[in-house]
């Protein structure tokens, strides 16, 4: 009855189970589903390779950052922050979660005043750098605002996961035209007691089939209350295919707290670049500006692939010891 109803599916398994009076906990630590879920859902469009090809950033991974504050900034003032980011070579930028289309910042206005500052960039250069609008509401809001960052020449929207809701997001995956960022915030409340709720490891394959091309994994020594061993376990699940003939493979983000300090750890633990690794204290509050918070990111990350130690790759490279000086160890 429900092998192709992925609503269904989980009104099954996460449903009133977890109301029964005989138990005093219950967690969803993994899920497999039948092929038939693999032929009624897109999966992600992109997922790794289609990122790699729109941002053209290979062979490690891309470094990217968050707009903040969250919402004092107006259209305008976006713009600029973009601008300097760009400018400085970031690959990846979104939108915070909690700016969708405030009265301060509407999406439009937003929208077409960050992307005129990215095709100017692109023009210049030939580096178009991502930016996940946050397009978050109801369905046709979703589908104007898509439809909207795909006519200005953008490459990629976000949704919040536990907002839009699981139709919301198989009707995003069915008409978007752009790479799906997929945000988790709100979390915890499905997964903070260990007894109750959902393992990622379960929870995202549901978003994955749906269509999300990347997805939020915190990241190590992070602001929350996830442990290290559960990042990098949630991390490796969205690299894990789920089927023999359609991977379903999403992108994981790392973000919560991130610097240099954590790029050598995450590489050992994950043993792979196939990620997103945003950094907003980790590239703004750095000493000496954006543009060296961007470059100790990334000599960061030339260390850890390069097997050297961060002390040692810092003593030729200023951006990256000031970094490591002002993060602490």
């Amino acid at each position: 009855v429900y092998k192709r109803q992925l609503p269904n599916l989980v009104a099954t398994v996460a449903g009133n189970l977890f109301e029964l009076k005989q138990f005093s906990g219950l967690r969803i630590n993994d899920i497999r589903m039948p092929k038939g879920f693999a032929d009624a859902y897109p999966g992600p469009r992109f997922g790794v390779e289609g990122t790699r090809k729109l941002a053209d950033v290979w062979d490690r991974p891309l470094i990217g950052t968050i707009i903040k504050p969250s919402i004092g900034l107006d259209a305008s003032a976006t713009a600029e922050l973009t601008r300097t980011l760009v400018e400085a070579g970031i690959d990846f930028i979104k939108d915070d979660e909690l700016q969708s289309d405030g009265p301060n910042c509407p999406f439009e206005d937003r929208a077409r005043a960050v992307m005129a500052v990215i095709n100017n960039h692109a023009d210049k250069t030939g580096k178009k750098s991502m930016f996940a609008f946050n397009i978050t509401g109801d369905l046709d809001q979703m589908r104007r605002r898509h439809d909207l960052v795909l006519e200005l020449g953008g490459t990629c929207v976000m949704a919040s996961l536990n907002s839009v809701g699981l139709v919301g997001m198989i009707e995003l995956g069915r008409f978007s035209q752009l790479p799906i960022h997929a945000h988790r915030n709100g979390w915890g409340y499905l997964s903070r007691h260990r007894a109750l709720g959902w393992s990622y490891v379960a929870w995202q394959k549901i978003w994955r089939l749906t269509g999300a091309d990347h997805m939020h994994v915190n990241g190590l020594q992070n602001k929350f209350c996830e442990a290290d061993d559960s990042v990098i376990a949630s991390a490796s699940a969205c690299l894990t295919p789920m089927f023999d003939d359609k991977p379903c493979i999403a992108m994981p983000v790392f973000s919560s707290g991130q610097s240099a300090q954590q790029a050598a750890s995450t590489y050992q633990a994950l043993g792979s670049v196939d990620l997103i690794y945003a950094a907003g204290g980790g590239i703004m509050a750095h000493p000496d500006g954006i543009a060296a918070g961007l470059e100790s990111l990334r000599q960061a990350w030339q260390a850890a692939m390069s097997g050297v130690p961060l002390p040692d790759y810092a003593k030729t490279r200023p951006a990256l010891a000031r970094a490591l000086e002002a993060y602490g160890s």
